[in-house]
């Protein structure tokens, strides 16, 4: 039977803490989604609309830029930096960038995070694509073994098994924590649910139903480390999944990143209080509304910017800039390069491949990433990278 979209939220907890055999207190998650389902007020659904909106613009608007891969492969690193800094990495987008270059060794020790997430993207977008392979707990623990898997700091974190024992969140202990999540018997009946959840026929707006897996995923902290990153990267399969998106184009974690405190407490308050789900679906539906909106910005940023610097390469002569045209459209795909990087994309010598980099630094395209290194120096689309940064960009 159809839900009432014009009631009021259902105010029920999605469960409680009950005192353990040991003594200390772990959350029971309540049947998921509630047996009278989730109902949401007309506001939440009016500002669910609104993002749903605003979504299928941003993929409507994407499709026209003619390197919407590279575009999509930006998002991709922003979303993985994001999402690691949210766990305590401090390398960044552009350290990530650098590291790709396989010549290149000065980058920090802890952009691996960056790019074991990177790693699980890609290998998620790539199951979906080639295998038509559906949302589960199966697709989660591939997810995470690409994460975990060889990773810098793995915390004993056991890449693509649920765990086997109790883990907590804060503290020293279960006894002093912050959150304890279900109890290994209750984890597996609150996984399967939630599984049952993702592909259930309802009503629920998509980018509202997002927000609810996410939220509840976190809650069930079915791994022993890196439940947030799994959980993040939930969002964006999901609604790639359903069609809401056409291209995985949307990532959350840099609004996460930014609202860090107060994205901790609305998990918390989703699985403590009373009106918590309400509460949470408001911050997320604000985040969705807030990176759709920025991303449509940056797309027309990115239009502007590669038509001024086409321009720059026209003005050239006819040599020059059919060299100089060979570079420009890679890098926006790779926007942090260094001599080698230049020969390999178009086979010019050493000197060759030093002149074109010239002329791009001579036009302002290309910027030195280290004014004071003099060998093995790398160079920076800069104005396109800090394109991508919602907050200020690192200083070169």
């Amino acid at each position: 039977m159809k839900k009432d979209v014009n009631k009021p939220l259902n105010m029920s907890k999605i469960g409680s803490p009950v005192q353990q055999p040991e003594g200390f207190n772990a959350f029971i998650p309540s049947l998921f989604p509630p047996s009278d389902d989730f109902v949401f007020d007309s506001k939440t659904i009016k500002k669910g609309t609104e993002a749903s909106m605003l979504v299928a613009r941003l993929d409507g608007i994407t499709e026209l830029l003619p390197d919407d891969d590279f575009f999509l492969l930006m998002y991709l690193r922003k979303d993985a930096a994001s999402s690691s800094q949210i766990e305590g990495t401090m390398a960044t987008m552009v350290d990530a960038i650098e590291a790709e270059m396989v010549t290149n060794t000065g980058v920090p020790e802890d952009v691996d995070d960056i790019l074991h997430y990177l790693k699980a993207l890609n290998y998620g977008m790539d199951r979906m694509i080639k295998d038509n392979f559906p949302i589960g707990l199966r697709f989660i623990r591939e997810l995470h073994k690409q994460l975990m898997d060889g990773a810098r700091a793995t915390h004993h974190s056991y890449p693509s098994e649920f765990r086997r024992s109790q883990n907590w969140i804060g503290g020293t202990n279960p006894s002093n924590a912050k959150f304890v999540p279900p109890p290994v018997e209750e984890m597996t009946k609150a996984l399967n649910e939630l599984e049952a959840f993702i592909h259930s026929d309802d009503l629920i707006l998509d980018v509202i139903k997002a927000g609810l897996i996410h939220a509840q995923f976190e809650t069930i902290h079915p791994f022993t480390d890196g439940n947030g990153r799994t959980g993040r990267m939930l969002i964006t399969f999901y609604l790639w999944k359903t069609g809401l998106l056409k291209k995985p184009v949307l990532f959350l974690s840099s609004y996460f990143k930014k609202h860090q405190k107060t994205y901790y407490e609305k998990i918390a308050t989703y699985h403590d209080d009373e009106g918590g789900v309400l509460e949470w679906v408001d911050f997320f539906l604000d985040g969705v509304i807030e990176i759709a909106t920025e991303a449509i910005k940056i797309v027309k940023e990115i239009t502007i910017l590669r038509e001024r610097d086409v321009l720059k390469i026209q003005s050239l002569g006819k040599r020059a800039s059919e060299s100089a045209i060979k570079v420009l459209p890679k890098l926006y795909g790779q926007p942090v390069v260094n001599v080698a990087t230049v020969q390999k994309w178009t086979s010019f010598t050493r000197a060759g491949a030093q002149t074109v980099i010239d002329r791009f630094i001579d036009m302002d395209i290309l910027v030195p990433k280290d004014e004071d290194k003099k060998y093995g120096q790398s160079y920076i689309y800069k104005e396109y990278v800090d394109i991508f940064y919602d907050e200020e960009p690192p200083k070169i």
